[in-house]
């Protein structure tokens, strides 16, 4: 096999790896302002489908008319350099969605998120263009029976290039240098090959092509990398990129916040001066009483939290029920080492799992006074955690009188997340319960919903308050007194089969973004 052979089959390998790991990189770019929804994915998914689609056209068509090894080691080159500049066009335009999502406008949020997957057009439709040239080239040396089996291979060695482009930026690249190092490592491997092949072609003539690399280094050093994402308000402690999760630390005033991916939640709150954060999180406290009375603080012996993120329910449940057992699943490391370092997440009694929270409870041998969910947050909705046959096994792992609780959210008049998960809760619970912690000037606001294992009665909670006597417990339970309200009127069930989670979580956001 000649060194040219050799050179071009570098050359399709080294395509395909580039073209897949720059659709993933794409969708961590993305992910800090637009998250990683099902709905970004397949916006992402098929505009990348789409321009693959008019390189392989244009590279087939361009390759009978100059099937030229230099021509193919030009398409490479200018692709590498666009795929390295593409990250220091993406951040300005990717800032200005912070805008949109702070005033909640369709037509920005719309015109950055198609602004820079645009911005991919042209590298991704030129890598579309390998493999048909690749084929018109091997072909001058081969006869024409032997053209499926040329065709073949070539293919076969871009699709294995594209393996490894599929798993090398998620497992290895963007988790240890980010996400513009790992698009500028793509950039470099695919113009280290097309430099190559342009030496061996051009010789002399090929020098000005160095001027590529030296406008990536350039860019490298006049730019260089800081704040992935600027927090609009207070201080960024600490931001990574982990293999599932864009992380933010934040601090605001006594409080140190959680945020994720697009940050348009918080997800923990840590105040090392207060045991309630004023959320949601408080009126987890609360689920256990609305089982029959007398039942008392003393009762509640166990918790397995599901989404346990950085740690504020298990710090909440250790201050008013002691050192109970807690196992807290949380399926990203990377989260729950950031829980122990900024968030104090050192309970002695807090075992925190990092593994998917239904592979948890399926596989955990033991069974919970109270198993919380905190996995819910728009867009970012696990469908499996959300359906008849998860719950059915959340029941088998409660104690006698144990309770389900979930964080769930709701717009101003938007209750359809809420009502599908009590409405499958309510298939497997003999009675289900809202607490509602948002009113009508709330664009946004979370409601706790509890399903007991026991039939029990809405009252229950009043009378189980009246026996309270921590003081932090029975100031949330007073406060929720008044919003607590029965659910009787089941609608859509979820199921493994069919939970159209995101349909659901789709119209949740327009009524948000509409102010509804």
């Amino acid at each position: 096999m000649t060194a040219k052979r050799v050179l071009l089959l570098i050359a399709v390998f080294v395509g395909g790896m580039t073209s897949l790991g720059v659709e993933l990189t794409a969708a961590r770019l993305l992910d800090p302002y637009f998250g990683n929804s099902l709905i970004i994915w397949a916006v992402l998914i098929g505009t990348v489908l789409l321009y693959l689609t008019l390189g392989y056209y244009i590279g087939g068509k361009w390759a009978d008319r100059k099937p030229y090894y230099r021509v193919l080691y030009q398409i490479t080159a200018w692709s590498s350099l666009l795929i390295g500049v593409a990250p220091f066009i993406a951040r300005p335009v990717l800032s200005w969605s912070v805008q949109g999502f702070a005033q909640y406008s369709i037509g920005i949020l719309a015109g950055s998120l198609l602004g820079v997957i645009a911005l991919f057009s042209v590298p991704v439709t030129l890598l579309g263009c390998v493999s048909p040239f690749a084929i018109r080239l091997s072909m001058a040396d081969e006869s024409v029976e032997s053209s499926g089996n040329v065709a073949g291979g070539l293919y076969a060695l871009s699709t294995v290039g594209s393996l490894l482009g599929t798993f090398l930026p998620v497992l290895i690249l963007i988790p240890n240098i980010g996400t513009r190092n790992t698009f500028l490592f793509l950039a470099f491997a695919l113009m280290a090959v097309s430099l190559a092949g342009l030496f061996t072609e051009l010789r002399a003539r090929a020098l000005p092509y160095l001027l590529m690399p030296a406008a990536l280094i350039a860019l490298i050093v006049l730019l260089p990398g800081g704040v992935i994402k600027p927090v609009e308000r207070g201080e960024l402690l600490y931001e990574t990129e982990s293999a599932y999760n864009y992380i933010q630390v934040i601090r605001w005033g006594d409080e140190t916040w959680l945020k994720l991916n697009e940050g348009q939640g918080v997800h923990s709150i840590y105040n090392p001066e207060a045991v309630l954060v004023g959320g949601i999180w408080d009126h987890f406290l609360i689920a256990p009483f609305f089982n029959n009375p007398p039942y008392t603080a003393d009762q509640v012996g166990s918790l397995a939290l599901i989404g346990s993120a950085a740690g504020t329910i298990p710090k909440q449940y250790t201050a008013v029920y002691g050192p109970i057992p807690i196992d807290g699943a949380e399926i990203d490391p990377e989260i729950i080492r950031v829980g122990r370092e900024y968030f104090d997440m050192n309970e002695p009694n807090l075992n925190a799992v990092a593994q998917d929270g239904r592979y948890f409870l399926a596989n955990s041998p033991r069974q919970y006074d109270v198993i919380a969910l905190d996995a819910y947050r728009p867009p970012y909705i696990p469908f499996h955690l959300t359906t008849r046959e998860f719950f059915r096994q959340a029941r088998d792992h409660l104690t006698e009188n144990g309770v389900v609780a979930i964080n769930a959210g709701r717009t101003r008049t938007d209750w359809s997340l809420v009502k599908v998960l009590a409405s499958t809760l309510k298939a497997e619970f003999p009675n289900v319960y809202l607490v509602d912690l948002g009113d009508n000037s709330y664009d946004l606001s979370n409601v706790l919903i509890v399903a007991t294992r026991q039939p029990t009665r809405l009252e229950n909670l009043t009378a189980n308050t009246a026996l309270m006597t921590h003081p932090l417990l029975k100031q949330v339970a007073e406060g929720s007194l008044g919003r607590a309200t029965e659910f009787t009127a089941p609608t859509l069930i979820f199921t493994d089969d069919r939970a159209p989670v995101e349909q659901v979580v789709h119209g949740l956001i327009l009524s948000f973004v509409a102010g509804q």
